[in-house]
């Protein structure tokens, strides 16, 4: 169900169809991820059919993982969340098969898809023309989209009222445009990694994961002065377990507290 044009096999970002394979990734050059030591590769849609499949999880009700077995790509999981008013897709995996779009149909469809920041762009445009929805990208974000399609809808500024009850407020940090999805009525928050859950049960914020490069702690600061005016209890972020069940919020405070001490005195905090 994918449509035509190579995929990045290293970050999973499909390119749009050119007759020509691209020099580089992009996406993958930038330091905020990696081009392997062994080099660029590519793969296609068929190949990525052949040879994965999709695995869904209900992590709590009326939400539920999907992510690719074995692990392709950075391994991210897509979340998909189930309100009154439909169901959104956040950010998204690169394999789409039948099974997949069976399996979704029949949890009610998808009326949008709303995606954290570029590193899971993956293959957004053929999910938004198989479920016949939008696809919401941060304005902020726009030079990173390989694949243009009329079904993408870019938003600007720190809130966009996605569904009734349903919010994506622009964090920045990661990316310009990275994003988090705010779901009150369960106090919900989906993180994608914009913050990701740590070994620890807590969270960090960085500029790049792969590479190790932090965030500064002005940056920092104000990211956890967004996240302290919403209310949620539960944390879901990128990675399969990368979740806070209960206690998020205060988590994430906490998280923001230590990760600044560390960087502006060098002196970790003690135990909570």
């Amino acid at each position: 169900m994918l449509k035509k044009g190579v995929l990045c096999a290293t970050c999973g970002v499909q390119y749009d169809e050119t007759g020509q394979t691209p020099d580089r990734c992009p996406v993958c050059a930038d330091e905020r991820q990696y081009v392997p030591a062994s080099g660029q590769r590519w793969t296609t849609p068929e190949a990525l059919a052949a040879q994965y499949a999709n695995e869904f999880e209900s992590l709590t009700p009326g939400l539920f993982s999907l992510c690719s077995t074995p692990k392709f790509g950075i391994g991210q999981r897509a979340l998909l969340l189930q309100t009154p008013h439909g169901n959104v897709l956040w950010d998204c995996i690169s394999l789409l098969d039948d099974a997949t779009f069976q399996q979704i149909q029949a949890l009610g469809g998808l009326t949008a898809i709303a995606i954290s920041h570029p590193h899971y762009y993956s293959t957004i445009a053929s999910w938004a023309e198989a479920f016949d929805c939008p696809v919401h990208v941060h304005e902020d974000d726009r030079q990173w989209i390989m694949q243009p399609s009329s079904r993408l809808s870019f938003w600007q500024g720190d809130r966009l009222d996605l569904l009734p009850g349903v919010a994506l407020h622009r964090l920045g940090g990661h990316f310009p445009g990275a994003s988090v999805l705010h779901y009150p009525t369960q106090k919900l928050l989906l993180g994608g990694d914009t913050l990701l859950v740590t070994p620890d049960g807590l969270a960090s914020f960085m500029w790049s994961y792969p590479n190790n490069i932090p965030l500064p702690a002005t940056t920092v600061r104000a990211m956890g002065e967004a996240l302290e005016a919403l209310d949620f209890d539960a944390l879901y972020c990128a990675f399969k377990d990368s979740e806070i069940p209960s206690g998020a919020g205060q988590a994430v405070k906490y998280s923001v507290e230590r990760y600044c001490r560390a960087l502006e005195s060098c002196q970790m905090p003690g135990p909570r």
